[in-house]
């Protein structure tokens, strides 16, 4: 009994001292600190160089769609312009054109859908695949190259290129026996060199959204995948895609509310007189009757048309997009 007690007493006597309790602060309560505007001034100011752009060029133009209900008169004003109501719609609804329209835009646009948007996504897959810095960022500067030019630029290269008086193309098709083809004038060849023409021009510059999602991809990934034997395409399904799912949908809904806005200038400048039953579309027909035939109200019409269904689609796209799990635009 005196052994156990002299024991306790020397593991105490050996036992450090007990280190005093330290009262933990209660955490502040968050101060109620500067309207988040100026908190964060720097950032709005950075953004604001874009905000004046589309107040000015696309939200105040919006109140000019009133005179797609009027039959408007420069000389009398918006206010002044007799009020026609659905009038114009019902002409432009009712005239063998608008099928005529209808057809040749969603042909363009789909085939736009089919060949021009997954041309950035595999341009990006490849160029993730090449290890060399020096020739991947050469092949991205020379494929960035095109965006930069206007459409006229390159409708002039495709002329020089395909026209029968000279062309590269036709020379080497007489050159091998063939007969000379009119690529700018046959009507079946009009939308295969739009489609041609839009992927040289836009698809490099695509690639850069889609290279920023790849990077964004956790390597260990990768290196898991690898080890488990996987070569380098089963990763890129595997892995890359299913990575950068979320952008190609946010990509593809933006396309889809471009489905009837093919754009004014390149279309207009590849149509002439022999293929304008097929290269004629929204676009080119609001021009020729708005500005060169003078009916605004009509035209503004069939334009406010076209931008109504192309928010229904990005509306009908989003909505799609989240049922089947997916972040979507909004």
């Amino acid at each position: 009994m005196t052994s156990e007690i002299h024991d306790s007493v020397a593991t105490a006597e050996s036992a450090p001292p007990a280190l005093p309790a330290i009262e933990v602060a209660p955490a502040p309560a968050p101060r109620k600190g500067r309207h988040p505007l100026l908190r964060h001034k720097t950032l709005y100011l950075m953004a604001l160089p874009g905000i004046v752009y589309f107040l000015i060029f696309k939200y105040a133009p919006m109140g000019g769609l009133v005179i797609a209900f009027q039959n408007y008169m420069p000389a009398l004003g918006i206010g002044g312009s007799k009020w026609v109501g659905f009038q114009h719609f019902v002409r432009f609804f009712s005239q063998d054109t608008f099928m005529q329209l209808l057809v040749n835009t969603i042909t363009v646009s789909l085939l736009l859908l089919i060949f021009s948007f997954p041309m950035p996504i595999i341009l990006a897959l490849l160029l993730n695949e090449v290890r060399g810095k020096v020739f991947k960022r050469s092949v991205q500067t020379i494929i960035y190259l095109p965006h930069f030019m206007s459409w006229v630029i390159v409708v002039s290269i495709f002329y020089v290129l395909l026209t029968i008086d000279g062309g590269a193309v036709n020379n080497m098709i007489v050159s091998a026996g063939g007969q000379p083809i009119p690529f700018l004038t046959d009507p079946n060849w009009l939308r295969p060199m739009y489609v041609v023409q839009e992927i040289w021009k836009g698809a490099g510059w695509g690639t850069i959204v889609y290279l920023a999602a790849i990077t964004a991809v956790d390597m260990e990934l990768y290196e898991a995948a690898e080890m488990d034997g996987a070569g380098r395409l089963r990763q890129t399904w595997h892995i890359t895609l299913p990575a950068i799912r979320p952008t190609i949908i946010v990509m593809f809904i933006l396309a889809i509310g471009d489905f009837l806005e093919l754009g004014f200038e390149h279309m207009f400048l590849v149509l002439n007189s022999l293929n304008r039953e097929v290269a004629d579309i929204f676009d080119t027909y609001v021009y020729i009757t708005g500005i060169q035939n003078g009916q605004l109200s009509y035209a503004t019409a069939v334009g406010l048309f076209k931008g109504l269904v192309g928010l229904l689609l990005v509306v009908m796209a989003n909505k799609l997009a989240k049922r089947f799990g997916e972040e979507g635009v909004y």
